[in-house]
């Protein structure tokens, strides 16, 4: 199957959670914001070097783990893209509630347009990854479209990682500097 139908399907069930997310009650964020808020302060010792590099490293790890798992019927890359996608909704919901969209978007917007993206396509890889060792592992004549695939796919999985890199930064430097009240 072509890579881009392995991005339409990545997105379906990014959207799916999204969706879900945003439909599950919110509720009070009190506990969850004392949590983030404990975090905060065991990082802010920390310098802002090695808060990049814990972002880079968890986020660029999420995908190769899918990556790595993925021929188990594609059951973490899929998993992966609906929590992801909940979450975002859940979160999103949430926040726009108790704060304001402007504030999501702030927060969300500046490391989104690249961390997104690179969720994306790195779960798409991994899709198109498993499925094709899946086939290979049942059907004799699938065997050799698996190097092509790995190929082709080692491709869109070099744009994902490299999308996180600018994404960590931005995360890191840029984006608490908008949340400042």
């Amino acid at each position: 199957m072509n890579y881009k139908w392995w991005l339409v399907i990545a997105v379906f069930l990014f959207v799916i959670g999204l969706v879900l997310g945003l439909v599950t009650p919110t509720g009070p964020l009190s506990e969850e914001i004392a949590a983030l808020e404990e975090l905060a302060e065991l990082l802010e010792p920390l310098p802002q070097w090695s808060i990049f590099m814990i972002i880079l490293v968890k986020n660029v790890s999420a995908i190769l783990i899918s990556l790595a798992f993925s021929p188990f019927f594609c059951l973490v890359p899929a998993m992966a893209l609906t929590v992801n996608g909940w979450l975002l909704g859940w979160v999103s919901a949430a926040v726009v509630e108790e704060k304001s969209l402007g504030y999501l978007l702030s927060g969300l917007l500046p490391h989104g347009i690249f961390e997104i993206p690179a969720l994306i396509m790195g779960e798409a890889v991994a899709l198109s990854f498993g499925t094709a060792v899946i086939l290979a592992l049942f059907k004799k004549e699938k065997r050799d479209l698996l190097l092509p695939n790995m190929r082709q796919n080692l491709r869109y999985m070099l744009v994902a990682l490299a999308l996180l890199l600018p994404a960590a930064i931005i995360e890191t430097f840029v984006t608490p500097l908008f949340l400042r009240n």
